[in-house]
């Protein structure tokens, strides 16, 4: 009887259990990202099919290898992911901010914990806001920005705390051809929006009641940290109108801001 297993055996069983585990462990983190919104243990084990145990202990390790955050008992992909192939948008008006989604996301994953509601962080693409990350709630109504992860400027919480602290971004845009309108509520004239764009800058946090999407609200705050030190991103939370008060969302916000803020001057 042989007692042993002739070594090319042996290392075509490991590699096909080391392909077998690899899989699984790519399959999680398809499911975490595909899901865009913090996931716990039984919805991504009944999501990939896999046993608990085995969906347990992967998770495990890919938390272990900064692939996976863990905040509670939700997971999401993790920073060093993120780090290794870096999101077109995270360029900061050409400039990128190295480590910048590893400080980051624990406090969008905080506020989202704080919150229930989506949660978007976004900075200016042209005329436009560019979504970068999003943490989606249960209860989301549908926008116009759903898989495309774009919006206009004057109509969206994150586009009018963008456009109230960058002057030569707002002349512009407000020099350019009429304003968009995307709902009854849409502020189109200049001279409003202006006035609004004012309030922001008193009160630190922009708002958009139904003026891109139907039924939608919400309340952004400005990060502060580009090439200059002015405002680089804009973290925001939206929610159904009437699922929450503003003034609770806003105070959460404009903290999470604050937090982010001080992230990126480290």
């Amino acid at each position: 009887m042989r007692l042993f297993v002739p070594l090319d055996r042996a290392r075509r069983a490991e590699a096909a259990s080391a392909l077998g585990s690899l899989e699984r462990g790519i399959e999680i983190l398809l499911c975490l990202a595909a899901g865009m919104r913090p996931m716990n243990l039984t919805q991504v084990h009944r999501s990939t099919g896999f046993s608990k145990t085995t969906t347990h202990r992967l998770l495990g390790t890919l938390q272990r290898r900064g692939l996976v955050t863990r905040t509670g008992g939700d997971y999401t992909v993790g920073g060093r992911l993120a780090d290794l192939v870096p999101p077109r948008g995270w360029a900061v008006q050409g400039r990128r901010l190295p480590g910048s989604r590893r400080a980051v996301l624990p406090h969008l994953l905080q506020l989202y914990e704080a919150t229930r509601q989506t949660v978007n962080l976004a900075v200016r693409d042209e005329f436009e806001v560019a979504y970068v990350e999003r943490l989606y709630g249960h209860n989301r109504v549908k926008s116009p920005s759903d898989g495309v992860d774009r919006a206009p400027l004057h109509c969206t919480a994150t586009g009018k705390v963008l456009l109230a602290y960058d002057a030569g971004l707002r002349a512009a845009f407000l020099a350019a051809p009429a304003l968009r309108r995307m709902t009854g509520r849409t502020v189109t004239a200049p001279a409003a929006l202006e006035r609004e764009l004012a309030a922001v800058r008193g009160e630190g946090v922009g708002y958009a009641r139904e003026e891109f999407a139907e039924g939608v609200c919400c309340v952004a705050a400005p990060v502060f940290g580009g090439p200059d030190g002015g405002v680089c991103m804009a973290v925001a939370v939206a929610a159904p109108v009437g699922a929450a008060a503003l003034p609770r969302l806003s105070a959460a916000v404009r903290r999470t801001a604050h937090q982010i803020t001080g992230a990126l001057l480290l």
